[in-house]
């Protein structure tokens, strides 16, 4: 189980950073709702290789067969691999190459509330609630905990989706791939 948890996990955390650093230079032209559905579109093919990973382990490891526990468990252990990069990625990303981004995004979401009409008390409560935010986000612990928040869920889903559609039991099996698995000895051969 290791080496495909390890291969298919690793496969999904280089995606993840990969498509995340591709998308951090131009947060500012497409805007933060418009990065937003990148950046979950980017998470959700990075788990793709979940379902690989628990295929891959299915059909080599197991034989055709994979019980539901063994499929999430194989399902959640390459998602937290992929989470971890990802955490490690914007580690990096916000604290060397983005001082600015807490500051950036909460104007864009004062902004937001001002031109839906949010009433003055109620932005001055949400930037005050922003200014907390920064403050406990310069917090390496705190940062990495919220940022683990963000792809997790979906790695989560995919794993319990993955692992109901892929997992096989014997009793599963047609009986050409039963005939494979367990063939019975001919006549010949028991003599």
């Amino acid at each position: 189980m290791k080496k495909t948890v390890l291969t298919f996990g690793l496969i999904s955390g280089f995606i993840a950073s990969v498509l995340m650093i591709a998308t951090i230079p131009f947060v500012e032209q497409i805007g933060f709702d418009r990065t937003m559905i990148v950046g979950y579109t980017s998470i959700v093919l990075s788990f793709l290789l979940v379902f690989f990973g628990i295929r891959s382990y299915r059909e080599n490891v197991g034989g055709g067969y994979i019980s539901f526990g063994r499929a999430f468990s194989v399902g959640i252990l390459i998602t937290l691999i992929s989470c971890v990069f990802y955490v490690f990625t914007w580690e990096i990303a916000y604290f060397n190459f983005l001082p600015d981004f807490s500051e950036k995004y909460s104007n864009y979401i004062l902004e937001s509330a001002r031109s839906s009409g949010a009433s003055a008390e109620e932005i001055a409560a949400q930037r005050e609630q922003f200014q907390r935010m920064a403050v406990l986000y310069q917090n390496p612990v705190f940062n990495s905990l919220v940022t683990f928040m963000e792809p997790f869920p979906i790695g989560l889903l995919v794993s319990l989706i993955s692992a109901a559609v892929l997992r096989k039991r014997r009793s599963q099996l047609s009986d050409g791939e039963a005939e494979i698995m367990n063939p019975q000895p001919s006549h010949a051969q028991t003599r």
